[in-house]
């Protein structure tokens, strides 16, 4: 596709806008996103009835939702006062060592313009002024998002609110743009003006953009969160302890939200002959179904859960409530952990809605073989009890730990908190690097190192002069320096 005009002004405007966000105090720049998140708050209340009316997500959700997104602006408006991101090294000139070292400044800087891809499932905090656009606007980089198709309306008007509010704030023009449809964000990221890119979404959508922007002339670094199953394993002393509490705990986990949180578990880990299937299939035929959030979603639930029911080697657990017309019904399978170790292609791949597969093992050995087939994932959770044998544990969180981000104990995946310590990524295919896309350290995907050798102090960046450095933690000389 072709750049519109519009589009080319605001690629533009963008390119303007960068060495004004990277060249800002951060006190001002906190300020710039602090505005966006008191706009946000302002005008909860009709952003809100915009998204319930596209989403499907009820105003209750919705609401918890502008309030994490705010919150993800205000940590970083934080993180930017704080400085260490940064990550600011000096080394001091020493004339008389072998071989001769010259004086060395080194921090971080933002990488440019950044494009942005919403998601279908957050249409707040991963969306227009989401997770992803905080963490690149407070490294110190412009944004252009492409709408979700999912709530296009509440995208525009996001966007607007956020836009005037930067503005206002004394924001460059050119701080944040928005453009739609699918073929214009391809294009966004193959422009030369855009640097870096983000993406939450579907695991074909997002390799195919991951592509184009591995593909051209210069390559942009693309991080991508594309698909997760979510592993869990339940030992039988922890069913021996809790069973009832864990079959209602997965059952309210893995239809929160009709089943579309990236963090839902999908695959579930249950020692065999446990009686825990029964106790699952009884907690979900009191839960009612939900509308998925669109069309295209709803159509594909019931055609993924089909080619599961199709596998000789499953069979169907239990299911929700009849659900109205349009409706996805909940469903739980269920299937050995040798049949996964055989087939994990077809047994393991994500389900998008309220689904999730029981996989029964027969013991230690059998659970590991399993446990090595589950594609990287966002998070893995183990519900264990202390009567359980150390070591036995050990080998299980060796294999989770390898294959997610997130390592939970005894709670359920579904609910991200926005901390400093928080990592939401994972292998291929949960993201496409190590970074985190939730919490103060995903500000570190649109940062690029850079040095100064010998320069006068008069052209070096104002953090990293000698008198900024008194306020920002650093390390000069091998040696950690705290304010």
């Amino acid at each position: 596709m072709t750049t519109t005009t519009e589009q080319l002004e605001q690629l533009t405007d963008a390119a303007a806008a960068a060495p004004v966000w990277r060249a800002a105090h951060a006190a001002e720049r906190a300020a710039w996103l602090r505005a966006a998140a008191d706009a946000l708050d302002a005008n909860a209340e009709e952003l809100v009835v915009i998204a319930d009316e596209e989403s499907r997500l009820g105003e209750t959700r919705l609401r918890g939702e502008v309030g994490r997104t705010s919150g993800q602006l205000r940590l970083f408006a934080a993180v930017i006062e704080e400085g260490a991101y940064l990550e600011i090294i000096v080394d001091d000139a020493e004339p008389a060592a072998t071989p001769p070292r010259p004086e060395l400044r080194r921090s971080l800087t933002g990488v440019g313009p950044v494009a942005v891809s919403s998601a279908s499932n957050f249409p707040f905090a991963f969306s227009v002024a989401g997770g992803d656009t905080a963490s690149a606007l407070a490294a110190g980089n412009p944004v252009i998002v492409k709408a979700h198709s999912g709530h296009p309306r509440l995208s525009a008007r996001t966007a607007k609110i956020v836009i005037e509010a930067l503005t206002a704030a004394g924001g460059p023009v050119g701080s944040l743009a928005l453009i739609e449809v699918r073929e214009a964000g391809n294009a966004l990221v193959q422009h030369p003006v855009i640097q870096a890119a983000g993406f939450t979404g579907s695991l074909g959508g997002g390799r195919a953009l991951f592509d184009l922007a591995s593909g051209r002339p210069d390559p942009i670094p693309f991080y991508g969160e594309l698909g997760s199953i979510n592993p869990v394993v339940i030992t039988q002393a922890a069913l021996d302890a809790r069973a009832d509490s864990l079959a209602q705990g997965l059952v309210a986990s893995f239809t929160l939200g009709v089943g579309q949180f990236c963090t839902k578990p999908g695959v579930v880990f249950i020692p065999s002959g446990s009686g825990f299937e029964a106790l699952v299939a009884a907690g979900l035929a009191e839960v009612s179904g939900g509308r998925l959030l669109t069309d295209r979603i709803t159509e594909s639930f019931p055609t993924d859960v089909a080619h599961l029911e199709g596998e000789p080697t499953t069979a169907v657990v239990g299911v929700g409530r009849a659900a109205p017309d349009g409706a996805a019904r909940s469903i739980v399978l269920s299937v050995d952990a040798s049949a996964v170790a055989a087939n994990p292609g077809v047994l393991l791949k994500e389900v998008f809605g309220p689904a999730t597969l029981l996989v029964r093992y027969e013991g230690q050995d059998d659970l590991l073989r399993a446990l090595e087939a589950v594609p990287g994932s966002l998070t893995a959770t183990l519900h264990s009890e202390h009567a359980d044998d150390a070591s036995t544990l050990d080998e299980v969180l060796a294999v989770l730990e390898r294959r997610a981000g997130r390592v939970l104990f005894d709670g359920w995946p579904t609910g991200v908190a926005v901390t400093w310590s928080q990592h939401h990524g994972g292998p291929w295919p949960a993201t496409t690097s190590l970074h985190t896309s939730v919490g103060a350290t995903a500000i570190r995907r649109f940062l690029r190192p850079i040095v100064f050798q010998d320069a006068p102090e008069r052209l070096l960046p104002a953090h990293l002069r000698d008198d900024a450095l008194a306020s920002l933690p650093h390390r000069r000389n091998g040696a950690l320096q705290l304010p």
